[in-house]
């Protein structure tokens, strides 16, 4: 079982030192990541190319591969391919009739042929070659060198030949690591989600940075799609999840500011704490999810007073995207229903809130605040490493873990509908519901409460976070499921 991960193209344009530096890490990061599926994979980097490889075959271990290198920052695409010695024509077309007779049952298709190294023939001599072997001795529709249905793909180096099985689409971007670490800070809605993405996909360890303004609820909820978007895209790299609790701050803005500025000025407050974050854990810039004119506070003269009041560089990768395509990116990368379900907290909303505040303006009012209360929120900052989350105070209490279901209790799967889709909770003789953690919540009182309920979810951790919550709710017949496998 073979793989091979094609670079992002901008990597290929570099100098020679940087092109092996980012090549070094993708390995790096990619034998992270594969060796957690199993420690008999390799990875081998190469100057065009880093190479996956497992001994044998086991289908269910390369769905796990397939889906964990689409995910890995820094590959442009991956081929699945069957590697042979280099023999003659003949046999190069039986091992690829052996590959793709099937596929190309009534279906056009075409021969591409990529060779690299010294040979006594050209690509479009083994092309012609095997094509023509296909189209007699297959049940393929035909050659269509214009739009065929099925590219046949074969790669010659040296005296290896590959055949390619499969090509599938990688995220792109540059190796995680590669660029330099930055601070997200971000809410859990889909617009710091998406950025926060963007920049771990452009190669940046990225820290996330939550202001509390007051519910937890939120911020278990911000807690989660931070670690979920950890999970799929930048496992590769420890990052931190820094807390700062804002509640106080917000009720300083609400006595102290004029309502026409909260909005401003509660913004310029996240900035300056931002920056004494930054600061300390030594970063060079800080990530917003802020776009152009998309609400008051985002209005160019209201961003240029914003960033006014830091020193770190301010990074916005959405500042001129719309609403709508940040909402499918959300999809595209599975964040959508945490986002969706984000509890907001709305402490601070502005009446009639400016466009164009002026700095003699914010100034006036900000010459009212009580900076010491910005100092102490600063002092009470929770910093946690983001795979340590399950483990932080603020989710990990009495909440029992269970490895079986008992005759009084049920089953609740709080994964998203795709991953139940996927993957469903087979549990025969137990009663089961499937109840997604955006409403769980909403949806926990109408159940018999004579019953005990057990979350469950791949990882323990979304679970663990739901049922403390439902405890603080009132709701004690709540436990966790974590099957002795887990």
């Amino acid at each position: 079982m073979k793989f091979i991960a094609k670079l992002f193209p901008e990597i290929t344009i570099k100098s020679r030192p940087v092109r092996r530096r980012l090549i070094q890490r993708l390995q790096s990061n990619l034998q992270i990541v594969l060796k957690r599926l199993d420690d008999d994979i390799k990875v081998s980097g190469f100057w065009d190319k880093v190479e996956v490889s497992y001994p044998g075959q086991n289908e269910a271990l390369c769905e796990q591969i397939i889906d964990a290198m689409a995910r890995v920052p820094g590959i442009q695409s991956f081929l699945e391919v069957r590697e042979y010695p280099l023999g003659d024509f003949d046999n190069a077309f039986e091992l690829t009739r052996e590959a793709y007779a099937e596929r190309l049952k009534g279906k056009t298709f075409k021969v591409r042929v990529k060779r690299s190294g010294k040979h006594d023939f050209t690509s479009v001599e083994l092309e012609r070659y095997v094509g023509g072997g296909l189209r007699q001795h297959t049940e393929a529709g035909g050659v269509d060198v214009r739009n065929p249905e099925v590219w046949v793909d074969l790669e010659v180096k040296d005296n290896k030949l590959f055949v390619v099985t499969a090509t599938h689409q990688g995220l792109g971007g540059y190796p995680l690591g590669t660029q330099e670490d930055v601070l997200s800070l971000i809410s859990g809605g889909f617009d710091s989600v998406v950025a926060s993405y963007m920049t771990m996909r452009r190669g940046s360890k990225t820290h996330f940075l939550f202001f509390n303004l007051g519910g937890h609820a939120h911020e278990i909820g911000v807690k989660q799609v931070a670690l979920y978007l950890w999970n799929r895209y930048g496992s590769s790299a420890r990052v931190k999840f820094i807390t700062v609790p804002f509640e106080e701050v917000v009720g300083e803005i609400l006595q102290s500011v004029h309502h026409s500025h909260m909005g401003v000025v509660l913004k310029r407050m996240m900035m300056r704490a931002a920056d004494k974050v930054a600061d300390r854990m030594k970063l060079n810039a800080l990530v917003t999810g802020e776009s152009v004119a998309q609400v008051s506070s985002q209005t160019l003269p209201n961003l240029r007073l914003i960033d006014e009041s830091c020193d770190h560089l301010v990074l916005r990768p959405l500042v001129t995207m719309d609403k709508p395509d940040i909402i499918e990116i959300s999809r595209q990368i599975g964040a959508f229903e945490f986002a969706s379900a984000m509890p907001e907290f709305c402490g601070v909303i502005s009446d009639k809130p400016t466009t164009h505040a002026r700095r003699e303006r914010v100034e006036a009012e900000e010459s009212n605040f009580d900076y010491e209360v910005l100092e102490r929120a600063l002092e009470q900052t929770e910093v946690i490493r983001i795979d340590d989350i399950v483990e932080n105070q603020n989710i990990n209490s009495e909440i029992e873990a269970m490895t079986r279901v008992a005759d009084n209790q049920t089953l609740v799967d709080i994964r998203p509908p795709r991953e139940q889709e996927r993957k469903p909770l087979n549990m025969p003789g137990c009663e089961v519901r499937v109840i997604p953690f955006y409403q769980l919540e909403a949806d926990f009182a109408a159940l018999p409460q004579e019953r005990e309920y057990l979350l469950y979810c791949d990882k323990g951790v979304m679970s663990q976070m739901h049922a403390q919550h439902l405890h603080e709710l009132g709701f004690n017949n709540v436990k966790v499921f974590r099957p002795a496998t887990q």
